[in-house]
Parts: structure tokens; sequence; C-alpha cells
């Protein structure tokens, strides 16, 4: 008889939950403060910082480092704070390999850099240990600002509106806030239920009200929220999925990726969700890596992912793709789907080589069939219930360097503006400095 390892189809308790809670560990434990002191160390505090110009946010890199390195670690955390009030966060989930650690000196002269990342989390989760917040209300301005979505975007943005004084509703669609940091990213990266801790612990600046199961397009109209606030600022995300546009890709079995991770990120109890012995999941970005790495730590016995170009474009960054592998997931380059076949439910998807020419790309022509009970669609999201008033460019509301909208008096950031990358650390930048330049419109 088959083992719950191997059983066929989409099934829960592939594993126990030891060996669960083992593959569920912190990705990046936590320093211990001799550890920090070494890696601080390393650090050349260099005068004009590439780390600090590489942050989406400018953090003071070489200054909070030092900090930790003369054993003052809150006051390294009130650095971070200070430009990115989700510090902790983005201590475990940017892609700091391509960023601030990328442009490292120490990178550049022994492929080794300053373990950054680590370090602004260690100063994070010292002062939020303690359970103090390091910032004051400014005295009360009278203004009113509605924020739309409780995501990095919206809490940046609330945060420093009611740190200037300003009082902050926040109207959020789903029972809980944080966005992708609560929904959307790996248990592996947030572990102990951080990102709602995070949350609780900036709303203690005070001046922020949070109204859940409210929805852009049905509980708030977009006029509504104009007439009653002094400014609105929008941060909806990406709500839609795009399509596979394959034959057959309406079969049980075939999900979105960012439904499975959210679902696995709720869950209680990760040995009741059940997951299929073949998975393959479709995409090439954080989304797609993040899905087939849980599947198989799930219990998944064979995992692929399939990328339509090759591995240098994919979304991914190097260390996401080498983590996969490492883990035992099979990637596949240069492969799109034509079809998912099976009787009511996946059990193939036929997947045909690709070529690109001159940013073209184009089938091939020849096909390769992979055995499939479970398909996860990452192919990036779309946006859904924009207000008809607002101006888009490409597929996202259109902004201007400040945030600000077609629309006098609404302003929109992270994931749902035009322009820069999909990042928690950008929607806190983006978020942030919206919040000033409302803030400054506001006062005159």
């Amino acid at each position: 008889m088959a083992t719950s390892h191997q059983a066929s189809g989409i099934q829960a308790g592939r594993l126990s939950a030891s060996e669960i809670a083992d593959n569920f560990g912190d990705l990046h434990p936590q320093y211990e403060a001799h550890e920090a002191a070494v890696a601080a160390d390393r650090c050349y505090f260099c005068y004009d910082a590439p780390c600090m110009t590489a942050c989406p946010t400018s953090i003071d890199i070489p200054q909070f480092i030092r900090e930790i390195q003369t054993g003052h670690p809150e006051a390294a955390a009130k650095t971070i704070l200070e430009q990115n009030i989700l510090g902790g966060m983005c201590a475990r989930v940017c892609p700091t390999e391509t960023l601030c650690e990328e442009a490292c000196v120490r990178e550049a002269a022994e492929g080794k850099p300053v373990e950054i990342g680590r370090l602004q989390r260690h100063a994070t989760d010292t002062l939020m240990e303690k359970g103090v917040h390091p910032f004051t209300r400014a005295a009360a301005t009278g203004k009113r600002i509605a924020v739309v979505g409780a995501g990095p975007a919206g809490l940046a943005a609330a945060h420093r509106l009611a740190m200037l004084g300003n009082d902050v509703v926040i109207y959020e669609a789903r029972p809980k806030a944080g966005g992708l940091n609560e929904f959307g990213i790996a248990a592996y990266k947030s572990t102990e239920n951080f990102a709602s801790r995070e949350v609780d612990w900036l709303l203690q600046i005070g001046g922020i009200t949070v109204e859940y199961g409210k929805k852009l397009g049905a509980e708030l109209s977009l006029d509504a929220l104009k007439a009653d606030y002094d400014a609105v600022f929008l941060s909806i995300g990406l709500g839609g999925v795009n399509a596979l546009r394959a034959a057959g890709e309406d079969k049980d079995g075939v999900r979105d990726a960012v439904d499975f991770i959210a679902e696995l990120r709720q869950a209680d109890d990760l040995t009741s969700l059940p997951v299929g012995r073949n998975v393959v999941v479709i995409g090439g970005g954080m989304t797609a890596v993040d899905a087939a790495v849980q599947s198989k730590l799930l219990g998944s016995e064979t995992v692929t992912i399939a990328y339509r170009r090759g591995r240098d474009a994919m979304g991914a960054s190097r260390f996401e793709q080498d983590l996969a592998a490492t883990k035992g997931v099979r990637l596949l380059f240069n492969v799109q789907p034509v079809a998912v076949h099976g009787n009511g439910a996946c059990a193939e998807i036929e997947l045909e080589y690709t070529t690109s020419e001159g940013g073209q790309l184009t089938g091939t022509g020849e096909t390769v069939r992979v055995a499939a009970d479970q398909i996860y669609k990452a192919i990036g999201q779309t946006l859904e219930d924009q207000p008809d008033a607002l101006t888009l460019e490409g597929r996202k509301i259109k902004v201007d360097a400040q945030g600000r909208t077609s629309l006098a008096g609404v302003w929109a950031g992270g994931d749902c503006a035009a322009g820069g990358e999909d990042l928690t650390v950008t929607a806190v930048a983006e978020g942030r400095d919206a919040a000033m330049d409302i803030h400054a419109s506001l006062m005159g």
C-alpha cells in the first residue's frame, strides 16, 4: 500500500506534524547578540554607502550597523524604522541579495556581503520584543484621511500620517490587516504570526482606526470617500490573477498560487492541508517559488516550476531559485502551457518549448507532458475594482512621483500603482512618500 507521501491525487497528511514543523521553521533564524556583533564588525561603514542607495526606503544602513556594533540595537531599530516602519518584515522578506547586499562592497571584494537583512532583523526584533513604540504623534491637525487597503503601502502611509498628527481610517476588505505580508508570503519567511504582531505594534502610534470587510467597489465608493475625508490613499493591491490561456485550465486541481499561499498562511494545522503528489507551478516570480517550495515541504513527491523564458529572465532571485532547488523542486525553463489533460480533474500538463528572438517569445511546436494532479497559476496578478474615474498606465493606476493619481485629493501606492517593483519594501516607500505629500498639501 502506498504511504501518504506517495499516495496519488490531492491528499492531506502526507507528512507527520513533527516533519512539517521542522520543514516550516524559520528560514533565517534570529541572530544571538554576539553573532550580531561579529556580523556588524564586517561593515566598512562606507561614506557613500552603495547599500543605502540600493535600498528603496533609503535606510541609513552604515548608521544602524554602527549602532549595533556599539551595543545599541534599539537605537539601530529607530534608525531603520524612521525610514521603513515595516523594517521587521522587510528584514525577513526583502530580496536583500539583489538589493542592499548585492551592492555591498564586501560582496564585490569577497563574494560574501555583510548580512544586512539579518542585522536589520536583530535590531527591529530587539526593540519590538520590548513592546515599546519609538515614535509619538505630533499635535492634532484636525485632518482626516481614508486609506483603502491595509497592506504594506497602506500601513506605511497610515502610520506616517498619524505620526504627523492626522486621524486615519483604514478600510480593509479581508478580516485581517497586513496584505501580502499576512496572506501572500511563504510561511517559513514569517514565522510565529509575525506579520500580525507587527501590525499591532505599528498601530500603537494611535490615531488609526481599522474597519474590516470594506472593499472598494462593494462597500466603499471613491466619491463617498472623497466627500467624507480630506484625502484618500488607495493601496488596494492586485486582486485578480492572469489566466493560463491553455485548454482545460478549468479542470479540478488547477488553482491560483496566491490562494494556496493565503490558505496555508491562515491554516491552524498544516497537516490538514491537502496537496498533490505531483505539483506543477506555472510562473517565474517569488510567488511561484513560494508555492512550489511549500508544496514540497507539505510532502508532495514531485514539484516542478515551469517558466516560459530562460533562467536569467526569472523574476525570482538566484537565491530563491537555489532555495527551490535545494528543497527538491525541479525548474523547467523555456516552456509554456498549452493544455491541461485529465478526466474532470487534471492529471497532466502539456508544455510547449519556447524560443526568444528579439524579445519576442514563440512556441517551437515541440511539446512535453508532465504529470500533475495539482497545478498552480503564478503568472502575475491584475488590478480589480479600480474606479473608472482614475487614469491607468499599463494595467495599473497612473501616479506621479509623489503618488498623486489623475483625481485631485486621491493618491495611490503599492502593487496597484504603476512604476516600481512589486516588493514589500517598495510599497512601504511609496506609502511613506505619499503620506508626506498628502500632509504637505493639506497643511498648505
